[in-house]
């Protein structure tokens, strides 16, 4: 099952893993469904998202992609969860 969103959250290539993390667990729980596994990582403090599917052979094209999916995806969560009251 998926974690709730508490607000309505958008992803970029400059968010550090741990700030998107704490902030938005849901992102995270995406982020891995893309092997982007950060929140095991010791590195998630550091690295932003671009950094993060840099190291992980992602192309920059494949990046905005998985972005764009993301939030597209937090988006309809957050208004289904909003019309749910």
């Amino acid at each position: 099952m998926s974690t709730q969103l508490t607000s309505e959250y958008v992803l970029t290539r400059y968010d550090s893993f741990s700030v998107i993390l704490e902030e938005c667990p849901r992102a995270g729980e995406l982020l891995s469904d893309y092997g982007l596994h950060c929140a095991s990582c010791f590195l998630n403090e550091y690295d932003s998202v671009e950094v993060g599917a840099d190291s992980h052979g992602m192309t920059e094209e494949e990046m905005l992609e998985m972005l764009a999916e993301i939030n597209g995806q937090l988006e309809k969560e957050w208004q289904r969860q909003q019309a749910r009251g």
